[in-house]
């Protein structure tokens, strides 16, 4: 009667053994389900990130304050008749620099 006990409680350990340490077991479902929650919160980023640019796209597009606001920001530019002021921070030295063109909104922008 022992040896039966034995071979049966064998015989349930060889069946349970693919539930929790085979290809399907409970920890590798474990494992995929955390790094489905990591490229689930990764694709929102992404999206969220996506849809800004679109909204920077489509605003290039069609209105030109975007594109004016990439000149004076990225460019430096300033349009004709404007006082440009810089404020210069002390503690870090200034290599000399040219002044910026003024931007023409009358005038066309010629390529050279």
């Amino acid at each position: 009667m022992r040896i039966l006990a034995i071979v049966l409680a064998l015989v349930i350990a060889l069946l349970q053994w693919p539930l929790w340490v085979g290809k399907g077991s409970w920890l590798r479902v474990w494992q995929l389900d955390q790094e489905l929650a990591e490229k689930k919160t990764d694709n929102d980023k992404l999206r969220e990130r996506n849809s800004a640019l679109a909204a920077e796209v489509q605003d290039l597009k069609t209105g030109s304050d975007a594109i004016e606001e990439r000149a004076r920001n990225e460019l430096g530019m300033i349009r004709k008749d404007e006082v440009f002021f810089q404020i210069l921070d002390r503690s870090k030295p200034v290599a000399p620099s040219v002044a910026p063109a003024p931007i023409d909104a009358s005038k066309p922008a010629s390529v050279h």
